[in-house]
């Protein structure tokens, strides 16, 4: 009967660890002021053209957060 108790009481509190979230212990929480990086358009695909014409594309980049966004490398794949 106790082991009963026992396991229950168990289930009962690990129930509610995990409704807690992990918000309880900050994981989850962001900085109050933190960048926000945001491509409206992430891919761009170029047309075909003739070797050594130049092309050029604009990609918009804009910073939803309240902090200074600072990008350190920008590379292409």
């Amino acid at each position: 009967m106790k082991l009963k108790r026992f396991v229950l009481i168990a289930i009962a509190g690990c129930m509610l660890f995990v409704a807690a979230g992990t918000n309880s212990f900050g994981a989850g929480q962001k900085d109050a002021e933190s960048p926000s990086a945001y491509f409206p358009e992430r891919y761009y695909k170029f047309k075909q053209v003739v070797d050594g014409t130049e092309i050029m594309h604009d990609f918009i980049l804009q910073n939803k957060g309240n902090a200074t966004l600072k990008i350190n490398k920008v590379t292409t794949d």
